[in-house]
């Protein structure tokens, strides 16, 4: 192969194959990787700013069945600590919410044993009855499988009946590596991964607007991450015109403290800052149907994310007024409203607020400065 003929398909945003984005990663400098990168990005969103949101990960229950071996954060049914958030605990965390300048819940949780489609349509008509401006960011592939198993029911019905619900969109959860060689060593019990792929194919019929993600530095090989993307990729080709499909993309490490992965099988998260920055690169030249891709703050902190700006990124996601399940594998980086926009001006952009449609919103006037104490 040859690197300048690939520059050339990069940069006419042609679809590189799996071999061709292995061989980038493996010889192409970093900088070139950068140059081009930035370059994609200035013609995919031509505006030059970098967005953000403010949100609120609220977790459903910690109970769950998937026993995935990087989290720290589920607890088995019967377990003392096992919750399942009650309505006065939404409203109380919605309200706190709103006075942080907040507009959406991410709701995520684990694969409870016995919640089904109505505990989950019940709790989203409750939300937006009483917060019909909320937007509920829910679930995840995995739960939808889940729900789809309990219920003995179909992607279709159930995504309809959530979407129905007050579901706005479906995040990218629970992709890690969609290569099943990955899922059996990491996370058994969720869905494979072309029933991932089918239920976000299944979501942009619907018309339900979707993120991708890829958690990556652990037992996959670098021939899968591409292989990850290429699926990716294909999925958004086949989206209905009018959908609006993956809105944005975004990769993050393996955060290794404390897990089973790295307990029982020693596995560690080794990747250094310039392998993050190459990769995120190499997700904006991979994925030229993908408009947005976002730089993880939360896992590779403030400095790195920032060089990720210059290197294809245009988003530094939220600044998650509330995140429990990476954080408890040893995330350890946090941002306000003021500090998240400060990081985004030392790195030369300009910072706007964003909704989870990546329209752009105003700062509310009445917004409080949250404290970071979780």
């Amino acid at each position: 192969m040859n690197l300048e003929n690939l520059y050339k398909k990069a940069a006419a945003f042609e679809f590189l194959t799996v071999e061709e984005g292995v061989y980038l990663y493996h010889h192409a400098p970093l900088t070139d990787l950068m140059l081009i990168a930035d370059e994609l990005r200035k013609q995919q969103v031509p505006h030059g700013k970098v967005t953000w949101q403010i949100d609120r990960n609220v977790n459903t229950t910690n109970v769950c069945i998937a026993n995935c071996k990087f989290c720290n954060f589920f607890r088995i049914p019967g377990h003392k600590d096992a919750y399942i958030t009650d309505m006065s605990v939404y409203r109380k965390k919605i309200e706190e919410t709103l006075k942080y300048g907040g507009d959406q819940l991410l709701l995520q949780g684990g694969h409870h044993p016995d919640l089904g489609l109505q505990f989950y349509v019940d709790t989203f008509k409750q939300i937006k009855a009483e917060f019909p401006d909320i937007r509920l960011h829910a679930l995840g592939p995995p739960e939808v499988a889940h729900i789809v198993k309990l219920e003995k029911s179909t992607h279709h019905e159930v995504l309809a009946a959530l979407q129905a619900a007050g579901m706005d969109s479906l995040p990218g959860a629970g992709a890690e590596i969609l290569i099943d060689r990955v899922r059996r060593l990491i996370s058994k019990g969720k869905c494979g991964s072309q029933e991932w792929l089918d239920i976000m194919h299944e979501a942009h019929k619907l018309n339900i607007t979707t993120s991708a993600t890829m958690m990556f530095g652990h037992v996959e090989t670098i021939e899968e991450r591409f292989e990850h993307l290429v699926k990716i990729r294909e999925v958004q080709s086949r989206k209905p015109e009018h959908a609006k499909g993956f809105l944005a993309f975004i990769a993050w490490t393996f955060q290794d403290v404390d897990t089973l992965l790295t307990r029982i099988r020693g596995v560690h998260n080794l990747t250094t800052a310039d392998e993050y920055i190459r990769m995120v690169a190499l997700c904006r030249i991979m994925l030229p149907n993908i408009k947005n891709i976002q730089a993880s703050w939360l896992t590779v902190g403030k400095q790195t994310a920032q060089m990720c700006l210059h290197s294809g990124a245009n988003d530094f996601g939220s600044i998650m007024i509330e995140e429990n399940v990476v954080s408890a594998a040893g995330a350890p980086h946090r941002f306000t409203y003021k500090t998240i926009q400060d990081a985004i001006r030392e790195a030369g952009f300009e910072p706007q607020l964003r909704n989870q449609q990546y329209e752009w919103r105003e700062i509310p006037e009445t917004i409080q400065e949250q404290v970071v104490d979780y």
